[in-house]
């Protein structure tokens, strides 16, 4: 299939640097309540790259579930392929697609295991359903076949019928600490607008543009 011809001239919005906070994570916060005003599908899906020690890629998406200046949070399996990964080599990238908009963010730096109170916390406001899916799914494991994840479904709610449903041991959240943050917006003739923050000490941040 001869897909060359698929194209898109974007025209939405320019950026400039006079547009930008000194801040990105302020930056990034503007840009998601835009994306969420503009009633995007899953506004807080990303993707996120992992490589093993000797530099094989992985990639997937994955929820953002909460952001501020110590970085962005996600929560998985702490026995999955990503979490494998990530204690082999805990740098990360996460891309945000809001494509509609004509944008993308890409987040670079390292990923480390948040607090157990803190997944804890987290696990307790899940819908209850979600709590005992993470008790079900031995991710990234081979299954004989979905019935065994109902099985399994059915075990756990036996189990836990009677009280709350407990935190794993092997279920918690990881926090990416960001070194670089892009912001992407499309231009018409492939003349994108690209900045991209990098920090320089823990409070403050240098921006350059970069050709598209």
């Amino acid at each position: 299939m001869d897909i060359s011809n698929l194209r898109e001239n974007y025209t939405q919005a320019g950026l400039t640097k006079e547009d930008l906070n000194t801040d990105p994570v302020e930056q990034f916060t503007l840009w998601f309540q835009q994306a969420q005003e503009a009633q995007l599908p899953e506004p807080n899906a990303m993707s996120i790259a992992t490589a093993t020690a000797d530099g094989v890629p992985s990639l997937r998406t994955v929820l953002l579930k909460y952001f501020d200046q110590s970085g962005f949070v996600f929560f998985t399996n702490y026995s999955s392929n990503k979490s494998r990964e990530i204690s082999e080599n805990p740098h990360v990238a996460l891309m945000f697609p809001w494509v509609t908009l004509e944008r993308q963010v890409i987040i670079k730096g390292t990923a480390e295991k948040i607090s157990t109170a803190e997944s804890l916390k987290y696990f307790t406001s899940r819908p209850h359903g979600s709590q005992l899916g993470a008790w079900v799914s031995h991710q990234s494991s081979v299954i004989t076949g979905r019935k065994m994840l109902e099985l399994k479904l059915d075990e756990m709610k036996r189990k836990f019928k009677e009280g709350k449903v407990p935190l794993p041991d092997f279920w918690g959240g990881y926090r990416v600490v960001p070194q670089t943050i892009e912001f992407w917006q499309g231009r018409p003739n492939r003349l994108h607008d690209r900045f991209q923050y990098t920090r320089t000490n823990d409070t403050r941040w240098s921006i350059e543009r970069l050709a598209p």
